[in-house]
């Protein structure tokens, strides 16, 4: 198979290549250099700008692709340099000023404004960009981009300002050396790309023309040359912080502070060093927990900022999943573990733990990464996390006399070891389109505790005309485990595609063998399957008479168990989305999936041969998007599902009302429901049976977010949520070892009731660039018990009656620029 593969990908790299856009075809200007930097305050009017070169002729990237913009819409830009940075002036004409869409946000969130947006490549590798949008309200965004995905929690420092006139508005921005990465080299090229959004036409401009028939965005990149004689900066950025926490729990008041720092450092031209020394999470956003009756974990979004900044390198190949860092301990006292064995030392039945800790403390943490100017990208990732240990309370039976006693003891345990977490990252890019990844990841514990280790090859080839493309990985996995002998496991997919015009197309296999584990630090629902894909669509490349833009998609998984090759099930999709005119969005798709021998429900391992058969399903959705642009915007969608020869129905909507009472105060509310009748699933394992049971579902969530923007750099801000989730059981059943179920008139089981509730309110202030003043407010309640049968108001009374955890906290965050301080010094 691999020799097979190797020489399709030959085939296809020797395929006709012409780039995405002919080098000779790239516009081109000379840029400027200045001994006096223009003031940075949005007038137009310093002399510098007079005799720099000017850049127009913008053209229309979407909706329509390739038409010139209209002298009453058209935009001019002018780039000078000097010794410590890149400035940018653009006068953006607007027939009219007053009517340009300024809706208020703070740094790095977005919102309905016009924007001028900057792509500087100083590699000119078309892959990877540094991205700078400044909005119509002077607010700030900006982004990495890895093969054109924008990375917005990247975040640098650096200046703009706007201004508004009788022709449109204007901007300046100043990109300091510091913020960029390239070579050092006396006479040097950059590539370069202008956008301009305007809310109003809905459409977005580009100085150069990229074609949206073939190859990636980024590829299109104009070319600015003649920076003369500019040295990378030394990149020392520091950000010391200082913070301190109240948190009210059951009439006890906890108090806490924290002093820490993060730091940047630039090793090279090339690569960064970052480290957070003493860090701190204290004002990390609630997660969306819900109650989770599967088989698999549920996975949550990363909130914490160091790792979700600069993280595009580790994130390759899909084996880092950072929540493994700082999380809960493995519950080594679970009932499910106990059940199978699995004991630690001297563990016994009835031994359960006082007070199980939430988290694990990481103590550091630094990254390394960056690419060469020939495209290989190194990224370094280590993480220490501090031993966890909990009180264990021990509960014996002893005999005394004729009586027997329960006898209590405590004892201490570790529940989570001395830990280190590493990633190590090369990849190389080429072509314009092309990546190859090694990435390797590895787990080491202290002591007793399990290691693992995983190392991977990802591929991502294209040919150069973009049409043709092969798309996969091999990865390894080795665990070793005190309990069970080492064990190797492994995965391979691969696809070949096609995407040229209107038409995308890919088919492909791909499997995970039992054994193949990278959960230590990463995330995998399930393993054992293999699958044969098949995937394709087709979108409209201009707008129509009535609408902007639509495409239609199909897919279809034929779908196996891999230890036996037994044949599982069959799913199918066919759906379309479209844009109207008048922007309003809207989509469906229908799903159809075969009766599936599900291997994971049962809760007995997958080479166990025991699975539920679970019924055909057919299933209808759909989703509206009213246009942004009104102050009153409606999201909503709905699903049904029907199961053939089976109680089983399935239905939900969500509704998400939106309305900006000013261009500084907007607010939004979501309720969504969802609801399942006869729902079938495991329960537990009773007298030798695996129980299952027929329930009845109902999950409620109303969340509510708003914000008020004082300006570009302070917001009051409110995030709510309240989920409910209740469960019915009807009746129980005994898995038969065909896959269906058999009454269980004896087994009796609890219903459940289920609810968590988050509000946070925060308040911004970004009081100098890169430094912010950070107050928080969090109110919590959780709870859960078996009065599923209230109604709603019922149950917001019984959750009210828990006790709330009210949590407040302060923290300051400082920039300090090491060449400015020591200019000051």
């Amino acid at each position: 198979m691999f020799k097979r593969i190797i020489f399709l990908v030959i085939v296809l790299l020797s395929l006709p290549q012409v780039k995405a856009q002919k080098k000779n075809q790239r516009k081109t200007i000379k840029t400027t250099r200045t001994n006096n930097a223009p003031k940075i305050d949005g007038l137009l009017n310093d002399k510098v700008w007079k005799n720099s070169e000017v850049i127009t002729d913008f053209v229309i990237f979407r909706p329509a692709n390739g038409e010139l913009v209209s002298s009453k819409y058209q935009t001019t830009v002018k780039v000078l340099y000097d010794d410590d940075a890149v400035y940018i002036s653009s006068q953006m004409n607007d027939p009219d000023p007053t009517g340009i869409p300024k809706e208020f946000a703070v740094r790095d969130n977005s919102s309905q404004a016009d924007f001028f947006l900057v792509t500087i490549n100083p590699n000119d590798d078309g892959q990877n960009p540094f991205e700078f949008i400044v909005q119509s309200t002077g607010n700030q965004l900006d982004a990495k981009i890895s093969n054109g995905n924008e990375d917005f929690d990247w975040s640098a420092v650096w200046e703009s300002a706007v201004s508004t006139d009788e022709k449109g508005w204007n901007v300046e921005m100043k990109i300091p050396y510091r913020a960029l990465r390239f070579a050092n080299r006396p006479v040097q090229s950059w590539g370069f790309n202008f956008h301009r959004r305007l809310e109003n036409l809905n459409e977005q401009h580009t100085w150069t023309h990229i074609d949206n028939s073939v190859g990636r965005w980024t590829q299109y990149d104009g070319l600015i040359t003649d920076f003369r004689n500019i040295k990378p900066p030394t990149r020392l950025n520091l950000y010391p912080y200082a913070s301190a926490t109240t948190n009210t729990f059951q009439g006890n008041t906890d108090f806490d502070w924290s002093v820490g720092m993060d730091i940047k450092y630039g090793l090279t031209e090339n690569f960064t060093l970052d480290a957070t020394l003493i860090p701190d999470f204290s004002q990390v956003g609630f997660d969306n927990v819900e109650l989770n009756l599967g088989p698999f974990e549920q996975q949550f979004r990363e909130q914490r900022q160091f790792f979700t900044e600069g993280t595009e390198l580790f994130n390759k190949g899909n084996l880092f999943y950072s929540r493994r860092i700082g999380g809960a301990p493995i519950d080594q006292f679970s009932d499910e573990r106990k059940n199978d064995g699995e004991f630690k030392d001297n563990i016994k039945i009835n031994d359960e733990v006082e007070n199980y800790p939430e988290k694990v403390t990481m103590l550091n943490a630094i990254k390394v990464s960056g690419r060469t100017k020939n495209g290989l990208g190194i990224g370094i990732f280590n993480a220490v996390t501090e031993k966890t240990t909990a009180l264990v309370k021990r509960t014996e039976q002893t005999i005394n006399g004729l009586d027997t006693v329960s006898v209590e003891s405590n004892y201490k345990t570790i529940l989570s070891p001395f830990t280190n977490y590493n990633i190590l990252v090369l990849d190389q890019q080429f072509n314009q389109n092309s990546t190859i990844s090694l990435i390797n990841t590895n787990v080491t514990r202290d002591g007793r505790f399990r290691d693992a280790n995983v190392t991977a090859l990802d591929w991502h080839l294209e040919t150069k005309d973009n049409k043709w493309n092969a798309d996969g990985f091999v990865k390894m996995s080795n665990i070793s485990d005190d309990l069970n002998n080492p064990n190797t496991g492994y995965t391979f997919d691969n696809s070949f595609g096609y995407g040229l015009g209107h038409w995308r197309g890919e088919i492909g296999y791909t499997f995970e063998n039992k054994d193949y584990n990278p959960n230590d630090l990463g995330i995998l629902f399930s393993n054992d399957q293999q699958t044969l894909y098949m995937n394709g669509g087709w979108r409209t490349l201009q707008p129509t008479k009535k609408f902007n833009w639509y495409e239609f998609y199909f897919y279809s998984r034929a779908n196996f168990q891999h230890f036996s090759g037994i044949y599982t099930s069959t799913d199918l999709r066919i759906g379309m989305k479209a844009q109207t005119r008048n922007r309003f969005t809207f989509g469906g798709n229908i799903n159809y999936e075969t009766e599936n021998k599900d291997f994971f429900e049962p809760r007995q391992g997958t080479t166990s041969g025991i699975y539920f058969l679970q019924p055909e399903r057919k299933n209808i959705n759909g989703w509206i998007s009213t246009n942004s642009q009104k102050k009153l915007e409606l999201n909503s969608d709905a699903y049904y599902s029907n199961y053939e020869n089976n109680p089983k129905k399935e239905y939900g909507f969500s509704i998400a009302p939106r309305y900006r009472f000013t261009n500084k105060f907007s607010l939004q509310y979501q309720i969504e429901f969802n609801k399942t009748n006869n729902d079938q699933g495991y329960v537990t394992e009773d007298e030798g049976n695996i129980i299952f049971g027929f329930r009845d579902r109902k999950n409620y969530t109303n969340t509510i977010s708003s914000k008020y923007s004082f300006s570009t750099n302070s917001s009051l801000s409110l995030s709510f949520r309240h989920y409910w989730g209740a469960v019915n059981y009807n009746s129980y059943a005994n898995l038969l070892t065909n896959g269906k179920l058999y009454k269980n008139s004896d087994y009796m089981g609890s219903d459940v009731n289920f609810n968590s509730w988050n509000l946070d309110l925060n308040y911004i202030w970004q009081f100098a660039p890169g430094s912010q003043l950070i107050a928080f407010y969090r109110n919590s309640i959780f709870n859960e018990d078996t009065n599923s049968n209230l109604n709603f108001f019922k149950n917001l009374d019984n959750l009210f009656e828990q006790s709330q955890r009210h949590t407040f906290s302060v923290r300051f965050v400082y920039f300090i620029d090491y060449k400015k301080l020591k200019n000051i010094f």
